[in-house]
C-alpha cells in the first residue's frame, strides 16, 4: 500500500478490526518513510451488477458514489460517518441479495430513502429532493405531506 500522503510504497500495519458492519476490515497503518498514519478498508471484491440510469446509460454500481451522495444529504446533520457506512453495507448487500445482473437507479434511489428516513429526515427530504427532481415547491410540499401520513 503507497502513502496516500509521501506516495513511499512501505507501512506496517499498527491496527486491525472488523468494521462496525462487519463487511470490512478496517487498518490503522503507519508509513515507514513519513511516519504519519492512514486508515484503509479491506472488503470482498463482488462481481457487482450494471446501473441503468433514468436515460438508459449504463454504469457499474459503485459504492463510493452512493455514498457521496449520501453524504452529501446528511450534511450538518446528526449522522455518523459509521451510519453512512453502514447504508452503503446495506445497499451493496441488497445488491447481491437480489442477484440481477441489471438494476435500475430507480430500485436504488427507493431503498436509500427508505434507510434515510429511518435514520433522519431531513436527511430523507434533501435525497429525495435531488433524486426525484421536483420541479416545484407543490411537489416538495407533497413529499413532506407524505412523510406525515405515512
Amino acid at each position: 500500500m503507497r502513502c496516500p500522503l509521501c506516495g513511499h510504497p512501505e507501512d506496517k500495519v499498527i491496527d486491525s478490526r472488523a468494521s462496525p458492519t462487519g463487511d470490512a476490515i478496517r487498518r490503522r497503518r503507519e508509513c515507514e518513510s513519513c511516519a504519519k498514519r492512514f486508515t484503509t478498508y479491506e472488503r470482498v471484491e463482488y462481481a457487482l451488477p450494471t446501473v441503468v440510469k433514468k436515460d438508459g446509460r449504463r454504469e457499474p454500481f459503485d459504492r463510493e458514489k452512493l455514498m457521496r451522495s449520501v453524504r452529501v444529504a446528511c450534511v450538518k446533520r446528526p449522522v455518523t460517518g459509521e451510519q453512512i457506512e453502514s447504508i452503503a453495507a446495506r445497499m451493496e448487500q441488497e445488491v447481491h441479495a437480489e442477484g440481477p445482473r441489471e438494476l435500475s437507479t430507480v430500485a436504488i434511489g427507493e431503498s436509500v430513502m427508505r434507510l434515510l428516513r429511518d435514520l433522519d429526515e431531513v436527511a430523507y427530504v434533501r435525497f429525495a429532493s435531488v433524486y426525484r427532481s421536483f420541479q416545484n415547491v407543490e411537489e416538495f410540499a407533497a413529499e413532506l405531506r407524505g412523510m406525515k401520513n405515512p
